[in-house]
Parts: structure tokens; sequence; C-alpha cells
């Protein structure tokens, strides 16, 4: 009795620290392309299983792989220009998480930042994942799932497309005007981050708020459209999920996010990346074909864009790059 008794407790423990170890069925392989260190931060949505870390630098080059807990969910970002002063106080130009520390410790991204967002184990065993601009943009990010099969048609905003997604052109040098960020530290007058254009007016119209809080009442304006012409694949503002949410059902064991991606890693990151949803990665034509939900009246209260010569300058940072195949 004693000896089954025994063995009964010990496969109970060994059951219960399976359940609690939130098994990593995944893994995130992080990588800085960059030719300036990433500090990469990390936040669990409430309720979900936390990660092994929350923050920490990549130097040029570097890599890091994560374990990813089973039924994870949250959302991973790049934060740049991170400095410590001299009473020890850890923080960064773009994408602090205002915990004062390499990890970010339950912390969120300070808009403007390029947010990837990710939900593991969801709806029927899927994963969904999207690179969002809608909190604004500080640097190029791909995300790309490295195996798995496709979720079945019409499963997921997106219609269950499992394929790379991102925003792989550097949108700082041609923000508009009105939502850039600048920094000494980057030199004088120089863009470092570009905001939405919520971030930046605050107005319900921007913000998909109030009585714009629907996809009915909140459209694409010619700021966001800055955004999608740009990265056709980004989330551009709050209801984009029908070219933005891109869904992985089994098979699927890691997930490559890369920061500023090289037209090599990108190609590298899945067969024909163009097919899914018809949307390449890079807009190479940059035809503005705007529409703005603001007309009328309602025009004369909107902040001047410098729409022009903004599409001027982001198709010639995406034409500068190969098309991708």
């Amino acid at each position: 009795m004693a000896t089954r008794a025994r063995r009964a407790l010990i496969s109970l423990l060994v059951l219960l620290l399976v359940s609690a170890s939130g098994v990593a069925s995944k893994s995130f392989a992080i990588t800085n392309n960059c030719e300036y260190t990433v500090w990469p931060g990390i936040l669990s949505s409430a309720g979900s299983p936390e990660m092994d870390s929350t923050g920490f630098a990549l130097a040029p080059g570097e890599s890091r792989t994560m374990p990813v807990p089973a039924g994870w969910s949250g959302r991973l970002w790049g934060r740049t220009l991170c400095s410590t002063d001299p009473a020890g106080k850890f923080a960064c130009v773009t994408g602090d998480c205002g915990s004062g520390r390499q990890d970010c410790a339950g912390g969120g991204a300070a808009p403007p930042a390029t947010l990837a967002e990710f939900t593991m184990d969801g709806n029927d065993g899927m994963d969904f994942y999207d690179v969002s601009l809608v909190d604004g943009y500080n640097l190029p990010m791909l995300v790309a799932p490295e195996q798995g099969a496709p979720a079945a048609a019409g499963a997921g905003a997106a219609g269950g497309n499992c394929a790379p997604t991102g925003c792989v052109v550097d949108l700082n040098g041609a923000c508009p005007g009105d939502l850039r960020v600048s920094s000494t530290t980057a030199g004088a007058g120089g863009g470092v981050a570009c905001k939405s254009a919520c971030e930046a007016f605050g107005t319900a119209q921007y913000c998909c708020s109030g009585e714009y809080g629907s996809p009915g009442t909140c459209r694409p304006s010619a700021y966001s459209q800055f955004f999608k012409n740009a990265c056709p694949r980004a989330y551009s503002y709050a209801y984009d999920d029908a070219t933005s949410t891109f869904t992985c059902a089994g098979g699927v064991s890691a997930y490559a996010i890369a920061f500023c991606p090289s037209t090599t890693s990108v190609k590298s990151a899945g067969s024909n990346p163009q097919a899914p949803a018809g949307l390449p990665l890079i807009n190479g034509t940059m035809v503005y074909q705007g529409g703005d939900q603001f007309a009328g009246a309602a025009a004369a209260a909107r902040p001047p864009l410098d729409l022009v010569a903004v599409l001027a300058g982001v198709a010639a940072l995406a034409l500068a790059r190969p098309m991708l195949q």
C-alpha cells in the first residue's frame, strides 16, 4: 500500500510540476540586425504565463532564443538609445517601459514603438500574431513563423495567413513633421521615432474612441495611410484587422523576430512571402490612394500633413531596397 501510494504521489507531483511550468512548446529567435544596440522589452498579458525575461540588450548582430510558455499572450518591442544615469536609473529614448531597469517587470512600451503582438494556442489551438504601428513606430521589425501549416480558410481575421509580417522600412527619416520624434542623441534634428496621429493629436477620430469607437465610424486617415503604404501587412490603425492579423495552426515550433531585418533575412523567413493575402512586406510603388475620413467642413480642423513630400521620401527608402520575390 505504501509503495502504491508513493507512486501515486510521485505521479501527481510530476503532473503539477509540468502544469506549473507552463510547458514551452515554442520559442522566439530574436535577432538584432541594426547597426546599434536594441533592448527588447516583453510584456505578458494579464493572466498569461510569464516569460523567462522581460528585457535585455542585444548588440548589433546578436541573437537570443527564448522559450515561450504554452498559452502565452503579450507583446514584444525594441527599445533604442538607452542609458543608465549616475543614480543607476536605466531609461530609453524610444520604447521605454518605465521600470528604471533593463528588465521591464510588467511595464509596457511608451509610444511611439513598433509592437509585435502574440496570442499562442488560442481558438482551436491557433497562434495569432501581428506587427502594429497603432502606437507609432520606432524601428523596423519582422516576425516570421519558422514552421507550420496555415490555419483553415476563413479562420481568424486575415483568413488564416501563416506568413511573415512586419514593417521592414525605416520610416523615421520620412515621418511627417507633425508626427516626428527627434532627439539630439541621434544628431541634430535626427528623427528617432514616428508618432501615430492618436498619440500626436489625441482626438477621438484618430484614436477610434467615443463616437468613433467602431469599424464603421473609425476609418483610415491620411496619417494611417502613410504607415499602411509603407508597411502593407502591419496594423496602421485600430480596425486594420482584415490585412494585418496573421494565424498559424499546428506545427509551428518557433517564430523569428528580427529588428532592422535585411532583405536576405526577409527572403529566408518563408517561401514566397508575397503570396498570403496578396500583400508584399514592402510597397515599392508608394502611391497614395487616400481617402481621409475627415472631409468637407471637418477637414478644416485637421492638422496639416506634408503628405506628398512624405510619400516621396518613403518611396525613395523603399525603392532603395530590392522588391521581395
